[in-house]
């Protein structure tokens, strides 16, 4: 049957309800005549980085010391363009009501290549973080197997150069990023959390690591890890308290198995411990700790089939 016509005579109602609603709901709009950071923006930006801090691996192939220079270099100008747009557009709508005056682009731009400056001592960090993940894992056959093909890495690369970001003052496009790459490997982690070298993220689906955790050197946790926040303190108007440390601290060498959940931003866990599996640990523990849980009683049913053949379980 036909669409019937005259039920379009509606749809202007329909417009002028949203468009009211666009008055009394208007912290989930923007009207404003200044363009916001675009997503698609922002993820053709970090599909430029991967080129860059992983070459010959991705877009481009039959890369080769003679023209690695020419294609990088193309990148980068690339990048320098794209970043100071994005990034303009960020600060103007994070900053303009307080400094309508500023130059933002020009601000942008500085930012910009500040960030590019620092992608050499990036690719130093990811370098580690590769090795750890071969180290790790005796069913990884070779480090490019890994930039290829292991979701925790591509978490681990976009958080490192969003942190860079989030460190140079640049607002929204560093939690862009880590929410693409959460929404392609289920790894949730905050910009704000600072890691160090030799990370390795085992597996990885739904791994959360919060905004205000440290993690040392030569860390590795697996999959269903919760590096989380025990509570939110509140000020005197019921309002939650920001900026304060909120989420735990790994020391350097700690192994963190599946499915363990890590709470408050007091709990510490000390150097080369060891957290078992489904541990909820809310506590800190001395270095060269292991922390498991009690062996679980288990029933195992044994099927069995009556005379008549019906099957039942004792």
């Amino acid at each position: 049957m036909a669409a019937d016509l005259r039920i379009k005579e509606g749809l202007p109602e329909i417009t002028e309800a949203l468009v009211a609603s666009y008055t009394e709901c208007s912290r989930i709009n923007h009207l404003g005549h200044e363009a916001l950071p675009s997503r698609d923006g922002v993820v053709d930006i970090v599909s430029d980085l991967y080129e860059v801090i992983y070459p010959g691996f991705g877009r481009r192939q039959k890369l080769h010391i003679g023209n690695v220079e020419y294609y990088i270099g193309s990148l980068i100008d690339s990048l320098h363009d794209k970043l100071t747009t994005q990034i303009a557009r960020a600060l103007r709508h994070d900053m303009c009501r307080e400094s309508p005056h500023v130059d933002y682009e020009a601000l942008a731009q500085a930012k910009t290549v500040e960030f590019l400056k620092r992608l050499p001592q990036v690719r130093d960090t990811l370098d580690q973080d590769v090795a750890a993940a071969y180290r790790g894992d005796p069913a990884a056959r070779s480090h490019h197997e890994i930039i290829f093909c292991y979701p925790g890495l591509e978490a681990i690369t976009i958080f490192r150069l969003a942190h860079v970001l989030l460190e140079l003052g640049v607002p929204y496009i560093p939690r862009m990023m880590t929410e693409s790459a959460h929404s392609k490997t289920g790894i949730d982690i905050h910009p704000g959390a600072t890691i160090g070298h030799g990370f390795f993220i085992d597996h990885g689906t739904g791994v959360v690591i919060g905004e205000t955790c440290n993690i040392g050197n030569n860390v590795k946790i697996y999959q269903g890890v919760t590096l989380g926040a025990l509570s939110f303190q509140k000020d005197d108007d019921g309002e939650l308290v920001r900026g304060t440390k909120r989420h735990p601290t790994l020391e350097d060498d700690v192994i963190v198995y599946a499915n363990a959940t890590i709470l408050g931003g007091r709990t510490v866990v000390g150097t080369r411990s060891v957290i078992g599996s489904s541990v909820w640990l809310t506590y800190s523990v001395p270095p060269e700790t292991v922390v498991v849980l009690d062996k679980p009683s288990l029933k195992v049913k044994s099927p069995n089939r009556s005379p008549d053949g019906f099957m039942y379980f004792i």
